[in-house]
């Protein structure tokens, strides 16, 4: 049991999202008041199947701004909560619309094949807890995550972002089919209906990225349009690109990516063929 406990907390680490734990030592506040702050909406969190709660570090840098309002300030989280509405700082309450439909359509590949989550949580090694939460959009995985459902599910991963329509041709920015991957990851498809190239604009928070290394067939080229990237494909070799820089790769090295800087990086990423 505790090994299965282990295996899925670093899963939920693995792709951005903490538990109250976690968040309670990095904000430097107890539980109790952590809970007490959500009821006042200071955050929205989600929960996994078996009821625990999930932290991302956007609801993080949220708390972290409660807690100096706290200290320095001598404010009470009602007081708090006003100043960070009127500041534009504190979130919404999060739409599901967006990670349900994803959910929902992986929940109707497995289902189509009949198989049970203990075989696909397995086969991708994820737990059964945060495949079932993924699929009732109470959570999203990482590309690397996604990259092995719909390997598992023999798809293309555009089939996440429902392209059945036909190519648009001319695609504008509030027409784009967005994909969310992760705690800060957002993936703009650019067009669709291809058969030779899927393009893509990547938006990453500070810190966000792929999670753990994956491969696939293809080739892959990549613009940084802004901030910065660092990408290390397998054996080690890393590199940090900047603003305006470019790279090309073969799709079957092992690679993994990241934000390492301290704004939002865009990249303006294509993969040929698109099988990603």
């Amino acid at each position: 049991m505790s090994s299965t406990r282990s295996k899925s907390s670093e899963h939920l680490r693995d792709n951005g999202y903490l538990h109250i734990s976690d968040v309670s030592r990095l904000v430097g506040i107890s539980p109790s008041i952590l809970r007490s702050w959500e009821n006042l909406g200071l955050v929205f969190p989600a929960r996994t199947r078996s009821g625990y709660r999930i932290y991302t570090r956007d609801d993080v840098r949220v708390l972290k701004r409660a807690q100096f309002l706290r200290r320095a300030r001598g404010m009470n989280a009602p007081a708090i909560a006003h100043l960070l509405k009127t500041e534009g700082v504190l979130p919404s309450k999060p739409s599901p619309s967006q990670p349900a439909s994803v959910g929902a359509h992986l929940r109707r590949l497995r289902q189509r094949q009949g198989a049970p989550l203990a075989r696909v949580a397995a086969a991708v090694d994820v737990s059964v807890g945060f495949l079932s939460a993924l699929e009732r959009g109470q959570m999203t995985a990482s590309v690397s995550t996604l990259r092995r459902l719909a390997r598992f599910y023999k798809v293309n991963i555009l089939t996440l972002f429902d392209t059945t329509e036909a190519n648009p041709g001319v695609v504008r920015p509030q027409e784009r089919k967005i994909l969310e991957a992760g705690d800060g990851v957002r993936m703009e498809l650019l067009s669709w209906g291809n058969t030779q190239m899927e393009p893509h604009l990547f938006c990453l928070a500070p810190s966000a990225g792929s999670g753990s290394s994956y491969a696939h067939e293809g080739e892959e080229f990549l613009f940084v349009v802004k901030g910065q990237l660092e990408i290390t494909l397998e054996g080690g070799e890393t590199q940090l690109l900047e603003e305006g820089d470019s790279y090309y790769f073969q799709s079957s090295t092992e690679h993994r990516w990241r934000n390492p800087g301290k704004t939002e990086t865009q990249v303006l990423w294509v993969n040929t063929p698109p099988t990603f």
